[in-house]
């Protein structure tokens, strides 16, 4: 019998390998970073290994990495739009918002998803929510008086948490700081707000960015949005 975690990581590679039937030849695909995208990036390079031709923007270095591994060619600089992203996410509301960030790549990963023709989501069952905000909302922050813009952020309602590993502060590919922050309310609004404080590069809230979710559940495959 299948345990509750290969259930998960089941349900996660079959959304991955639904949103692999979206890429052609020819396409320039942004790679997401986390566990779900892992899934695309190995199936993404099994097609490149049988004759694919694709080019990849990979939203993190460790996204970049695999996609070198599995022989996808890597590019850092695009003439006009990508044609497809995909990425995970730790939470999708009914309406394709999401909350993304918890692996530390929110800043590449929203350039890439705003940048792309068609940002499509996918993820297991577990990261669909009635409303975002279940969890803290990671926001990247310039290193330079980051208490500071704390301070900024809690005057909103928020309260930051400086995100650490190993006793040190976090630093994301950027070599910025994550504050994950606790809001009462996370909607549109709060998503200006945030962007408008000094010293916020970015935050984890995607409102209206993406088409379409590809969702892994225990009874298939969910399609939220238009994949077309």
């Amino acid at each position: 019998m299948a345990t509750a975690q290969t259930e998960v990581e089941a349900q996660k590679k079959a959304a991955a390998d639904r949103a692999l039937e979206l890429v052609r030849p020819g396409t320039v695909v942004g790679l997401g970073s986390g566990s779900t995208a892992r899934y695309f990036i190995a199936g993404l390079a099994e097609r490149v290994r049988a004759g694919l031709e694709v080019r990849a923007v990979a939203t993190s270095a460790e996204s970049r990495r695999l996609a070198e591994e599995g022989q996808i060619p890597t590019t850092e600089r695009i003439d006009g739009s990508l044609d497809l992203a995909v990425d995970g996410a730790d939470e999708i509301d009914p309406t394709i918002n999401c909350l993304k960030g918890r692996g530390g790549a929110l800043l590449r990963e929203k350039i890439v998803a705003v940048a792309s023709r068609r940002f499509v989501l996918i993820a297991d069952e577990s990261k669909l929510v009635g409303r975002l905000g279940r969890g803290p909302v990671p926001i990247e922050v310039l290193p330079f008086l980051w208490e500071a813009t704390s301070r900024s952020i809690e005057s909103l309602g928020g309260r930051p948490q400086l995100r650490t590993t190993a006793g040190q502060p976090f630093r994301t590919d950027n070599g910025n700081l994550i504050l994950d922050t606790t809001f009462g309310t996370v909607d549109a609004q709060l998503g200006v707000a945030i962007h408008a404080i000094p010293g916020v590069l970015e935050h984890g809230l995607f409102f209206r960015v993406a088409r379409a979710a590809i969702v892994g559940s225990a009874t298939g495959l969910r399609i939220l949005g238009e994949l077309a």
